[in-house]
């Protein structure tokens, strides 16, 4: 990372980068201050405008999901592993289909402003320890996956400064998680919306312009940059063979498969991306605006995939590894051997807005938890006045951002893709199982659903905890220790079905439910109800 700071990210780049950055920032900050609520109105700060077009929505959709780790991460995947990292980016894609068809109609029609008004609705008897075990799911969730994006903003500072100190670092987190929690607290959901909006349409635009540059250096010809590719990995034909990266063996094989298991059943359960679906007024407007997401992401990570290719047919494995041993900067090397410092600067510009989009959402579905399922409806019991519910979101809003940003702090060295993937292990393992039983299984009981929310996530912290991801390797948290059992880094393959499982032994060996309850949730999930 010092080589390319000297050799390519100039302070030319540097400055340029920060200019468009804050430009953006601004911008973004002042809408998002004209398009909060005006009202104390928990709806619109949870929902915002419910009115807006499937294409606008599929492009708040797109940006919610899509973050830094796509543009740089997966780019440098495909760099670096090829065949392997294509792969990767197919898990991706594969992902929005359980959410278009398994889950996103069904939970609209039956849910209000969170997960949590679902499964009120369908387990109303004890439907305040649900609320708060998926609570205690939903902050795990977002807060691992927002520290990760937090200590991806170092990380991608260091592309500019080299290594940072701790001053740096402090300040890099601290302006980050400040304008973030902005967003998150004083726009609600209408802020939120414009800056995935903006950032959708500019990471579109983005890897458009770079693919376009890419596919015209070889004039448009695929097999071209294959064969290019191919001879700048120095790897000969096995470069676009499968096993590069997760083929070593057979522990190898199974740890990539959890890990697509995760990422293609996680994205269903993630809580931003749930809390989005509630925002349609409507079902039909819903189901555009996910075949648009899908559209999006399908795109995007296409576009991706040239791009990792482009970078190492035109820079060339070994030096991307030699910069980078994770490749995350390859598409910023790739811009600059095609666009020099400009383009460089307006790519990494792209990728702190990127992030900065995928944490406000993340802050406001935990605050949105916090709020409206902890307070209004465990503490309160419903009583809560608008009002004080509004009050206690930006309240929560403010508090989560300090904390993530002391854990980001905290956490830094740590491999930001670890918890990112945790993040989607126990939003598989633990909320997903509930979301299917409560939707299409007549038998799902509270007790079911406390042990799938509880024992999802506590097993997929515990396998992580004593895996090769904390101990026993040179790249662990404690290199010099070893206490891990569970061979594998990402838990998926064993924590999902253990919360499958859990679920259903508890529906089977509880009480069972209400029946006049599920026949009123049955048909209103199956018939919705568009005025809302």
């Amino acid at each position: 990372m010092v080589t390319f700071s000297a050799s390519v990210a100039d302070a030319f780049s540097l400055r340029l980068t920060f200019v468009l950055f804050l430009s953006v920032v601004v911008i973004t900050l002042f809408t998002a201050l004209l398009t909060a609520p005006q009202r104390d109105e928990i709806g619109e700060f949870y929902l915002g405008n419910r009115d807006m077009s499937p294409l606008r929505n599929g492009l708040a959709m797109c940006g919610d999901y899509l973050s830094a780790a796509t543009l740089l991460g997966s780019t440098g995947l495909v760099a670096l592993t090829g065949y392997d990292g294509l792969l990767y980016l197919g898990g991706t894609v594969v992902a929005w289909m359980m959410v278009l068809l398994l889950i996103a109609e069904p939970l609209r029609n039956s849910g209000k402003f969170t997960l949590g008004d679902a499964l009120a609705r369908r387990l109303p008897l004890r439907q305040r320890q649900v609320r708060l075990a998926l609570a205690v799911c939903t902050l795990c969730v977002c807060t691992l996956y927002l520290v990760a994006q937090l200590v991806g903003s170092i990380a991608l500072m260091t592309q500019f400064v080299g290594e940072p100190g701790p001053t740096t670092r402090t300040m890099t987190v601290i302006i980050i998680g400040s304008i973030v929690t902005i967003y998150a607290a004083i726009g609600g959901m209408p802020g939120a919306t414009f800056i995935q909006v903006v950032k959708a349409v500019m990471l579109v635009a983005g890897v458009s312009v770079l693919a376009v540059l890419v596919l015209n250096r070889f004039d448009w010809n695929v097999d071209g940059l294959l064969a290019s590719a191919t001879a700048g990995s120095g790897l000969g034909d096995e470069y676009l063979q499968p096993g590069l990266r997760y083929g070593a063996g057979p522990i190898s094989k199974i740890d990539f498969f959890s890990l697509q298991l995760a990422i293609v059943l996680g994205l269903a359960a993630l809580p931003h991306v749930m809390m989005r679906l509630f925002a349609p007024r409507r079902t039909r407007v819903l189901r555009a605006s996910v075949v648009w997401a899908v559209g999006l992401v399908g795109f995007v990570c296409l576009m991706a995939g040239v791009l990792g290719l482009g970078a190492t047919a035109v820079v060339g494995r070994e030096t991307i590894a030699g910069i980078d041993h994770k490749g995350d900067a390859a598409v910023l090397l790739l811009a600059h051997e095609l666009g020099g410092e400009v383009l460089t600067a307006i790519v990494s510009a792209l990728a702190f807005v990127t992030l900065l989009a995928v944490a406000a959402g993340l802050m406001l579905a935990a605050a949105s938890s916090v709020a409206h399922d902890l307070y209004g409806e465990v503490i309160r019991k419903g009583r809560a006045k608008e009002t004080q519910e509004l009050g206690v979101a930006r309240i929560a809003a403010v508090i989560l951002g300090v904390l993530s940003m002391m854990f980001a702090l905290l956490a830094w060295g740590t491999n930001t893709a670890t918890l990112a993937f945790l993040a989607f292990a126990i939003a598989a393992s633990a909320i997903l199982p509930t979301i299917v039983y409560s939707l299409f299984w007549r038998g799902f009981t509270a007790r079911g659903a406390l042990l799938s929310l509880y024992g999802g996530l506590a097993t997929s912290v515990l396998l992580v905890v004593f895996s090769p991801v904390v101990s026993s390797t040179a790249g662990s948290v404690y290199p010099n220790a070893d206490f891990a059992w569970f061979p594998l880094q990402n838990p998926g393959i064993v924590s999902i079905p253990a919360g499958f499982l859990l679920g259903w032994l508890g529906s089977r060996l509880g009480p069972r439910e209400d029946e006049s309850a599920y026949e009123d949730f049955e048909v209103r999930a199956l018939v919705g109800a568009d005025q809302r």
